[in-house]
């Protein structure tokens, strides 16, 4: 008997192994900033003597990515792919305006290109695909007409019935979807081309503007300049940088209906409910933690918690953020609307669970409590110190299966 078990793992690929492991050299930086230690030709004698009087080797590398507010998407916009690609690949904050998620428009547009000069585009095999259905209708029409007409000659010269689907020898007469073949060679269809074929071989020369940009939300925005200082945001019309007071108030002005589509920089009604406070501290406290906080409109969420990546796994933790009033009197005195105040249905919360155990995700309820007014003076809303006033709850929500649950 062999002490050797034989592996019970699944054997993964070459082609994945190179893909986790370019991966894992990509995004290797869980943030845009990095610590690197300084290179020295003393070696250890001169790391040990800097440790002993307290003189830190390491260095900050900084990318100090800009982007460009804008208050009618309540976003800020990074146009400069190299800082987009920075603040993706390092953290992946925001995604892209043309993208799924990693702003990878022009590669696609690159790869169209290429596929456009080698092979067909889908639209042409789509138009081949009719062709050959088209084809098929016409001989099949042949194969019928031919054997009714064989088998009625049959019939009235030798008074014989015989099938008009198969020969005698059991072939099939006429032909079937899976085993037609085209009696002739169909045409190739039309390549889409411009006016000139001059002018579409000059198109293909010229090279592609990348139109897109990283589009970051207000919650990961504010993290990336006041937390890390890796960000500065310009005014959309002058292109001046912001403050962190003028950010401070445009970004909860966002949030109020303004007719003019230039950010407002007046100071804001002081007001904890701020639909941009709540959302950051929700935002703050889990990217605190160590998760990868990416928007969950995707599946009626309002976060996605990931353990490094969109790109390694899947979400496992699915966040709907719940405002509550610690004074009941300041909501009903409040302008703002916020969501999932108000108790909601049991058929609301299980088709939201539901959804959310279909894709193995755990649902979160994420209580933010929204201090008194009567407690806290408005003075302590004009800097970021108010998110100390603020707290989180988290209450678990999972289905319960009878069938599955018995253990």
């Amino acid at each position: 008997m062999s002490l050797i078990q034989p592996s019970t793992q699944p054997k993964v690929s070459q082609k994945a192994s190179g893909r986790r492991n370019e991966n894992n050299k990509l995004y290797a930086n869980p943030l845009p900033i990095i610590f690197a230690e300084e290179q020295s030709s003393a070696g250890v004698w001169h790391k040990a003597l800097g440790l002993l009087l307290g003189v830190s080797l390491t260095r900050v590398l900084n990318p100090h990515c800009e982007g460009v507010f804008d208050a009618t998407t309540r976003s800020v916009w990074v146009t400069d792919m190299k800082h987009a690609m920075t603040l993706w690949q390092r953290g992946f904050f925001g995604k892209g305006d043309l993208s799924r998620s990693e702003p990878s428009w022009l590669a696609r547009q690159i790869n169209a290109r290429k596929q456009a000069r080698t092979g067909l585009t889908s639209e042409e095999v789509t138009a081949k695909r009719r062709a050959e259905r088209k084809q098929f209708k016409l001989d099949r029409a042949k194969a019928m007409a031919a054997a009714a007409a064989e088998a009625e000659a049959a019939f009235r010269e030798e008074g014989r019935v015989i099938s008009t689907v198969y020969s005698a020898d059991g072939t099939r007469i006429i032909p079937s979807a899976a085993t037609w073949k085209p009696s002739q060679t169909l045409p190739e269809p039309p390549r889409a081309s411009s006016p000139t074929e001059s002018e579409d071989e000059d198109d293909n020369d010229v090279p592609i503007e990348n139109v897109e940009h990283l589009q970051l939300t207000l919650s990961e925005a504010f993290f990336l300049l006041w937390n890390l200082d890796c960000l500065s945001v310009t005014h959309p019309e002058t292109g001046d940088a912001l403050s962190l007071n003028q950010i401070w108030c445009a970004f909860q002005n966002a949030h109020v209906p303004s007719p003019s589509l230039s950010p407002n920089l007046d100071p804001p009604a002081r007001r904890f409910d701020n639909p941009f406070l709540v959302n950051y501290v929700a935002y703050h406290h889990y990217k605190s933690l160590g998760w990868v906080v990416k928007n969950g409109i995707k599946f009626c969420v309002d976060y996605l918690l990931y353990k490094r990546g969109p790109v390694f796994s899947h979400a496992e933790f699915a966040i709907v953020v719940c405002p509550v009033y610690e004074d009941p009197a300041d909501q009903e005195s409040s302008p703002f609307q916020l969501q999932n105040t108000s108790p909601f249905s049991w058929s609301w919360l299980s088709t939201l669970n539901r959804v959310n155990a279909q894709v193995q995700k755990t649902l979160i309820l994420s209580y933010v409590t929204i201090p008194a007014r009567s407690r806290v003076p408005d003075t302590v809303l004009s800097s970021p110190a108010c998110f100390n006033h603020y707290s989180v709850r988290e209450v678990i929500v999972r289905r319960f299966i009878p069938a599955r649950m018995r253990d």
